[in-house]
């Protein structure tokens, strides 16, 4: 019997604790600014576009104007960030500054590079 007044009066206390923890939490709360979710979506777009470029700056350190890369021995071309694109060795990199100027170098986009097709 006074296992389980010490357990009624432990949990009682937690439940207690608990609520007022809960109370202190500061609501989040959602305002209409009046952006179109197609701006809201690009920017977001463009802000992980650039936290990836910061993230890989040593892959991509001599060639800042340069954000796609290819393998010499391979067929296909990737963004400089795309998980492919770090397994190729730095001795094997080519890098192009343009779409263009890699398909025009005889290279494909890769599938699994996304934003390329």
């Amino acid at each position: 019997m006074t296992t389980i007044i010490v357990l009624v009066a432990a949990i009682s206390f937690g439940l207690g604790r608990l609520s007022k923890i809960r109370e202190e939490k500061t609501p989040i709360t959602i305002e209409n600014v009046g952006t179109s979710t197609e701006t809201i979506v690009n920017t977001l777009n463009k802000n992980v576009i650039e936290n990836k470029l910061e993230q890989n700056s040593s892959i991509i350190s001599s060639n800042t104007q340069k954000i796609f890369v290819a393998s010499r021995n391979g067929k296909k071309y990737y963004y400089a960030w795309c998980e492919s694109a770090n397994v190729i060795k730095e001795q094997n990199r080519i890098w192009f500054s343009t779409k263009d100027e890699a398909e025009k170098a005889g290279y494909q986009p890769a599938a699994n590079c996304k934003g390329l097709k």
